[in-house]
């Protein structure tokens, strides 16, 4: 089974970038869409992006849309999410999940594996 696993978070001022990091070192990568997702604190969890496997379809949520930007590197079986201009509301846990196929989709319910997920904390 897909193991995500996430890393670079970290905290960053206002208006600063992180970029995120997913490795899916054990089972099945190929053709799967990778999503992101979040959940800051008293929230539910919420989309955040997501990449076809050949990377040719891309979906964001809007109050991402120009700040963030995924992309994946198939032959090192990992997904990234640059995320610029990060504003204090994007402080959250940050989740890789891996679709039970090449669907980009912004329902969690098409995600079959998720990672632990990781800290992103923005300060003003």
């Amino acid at each position: 089974q897909p193991e995500p696993v996430e890393s670079g978070g970290g905290l960053v001022q206002d208006g600063g970038s992180l970029r995120l990091s997913c490795l899916v070192s054990e089972g099945s990568f190929s053709s799967r869409a990778m999503g992101w997702f979040r959940q800051a604190p008293g929230k539910e969890r919420e989309f955040v992006a997501v990449i076809s496997w050949s990377g040719s379809r891309t979906l964001y949520a809007d109050s991402v849309k120009g700040r963030f930007t995924i992309s994946r590197d198939n032959a090192k079986r990992s997904v990234y999410l640059q995320m610029s201009n990060l504003k204090p509301e994007d402080t959250a846990v940050y989740y890789c999940a891996a679709a039970s196929a090449d669907w980009p989709t912004d329902d969690p319910r098409r995600y079959n594996y998720w990672g632990q997920g990781t800290q992103v904390t923005v300060s003003s």
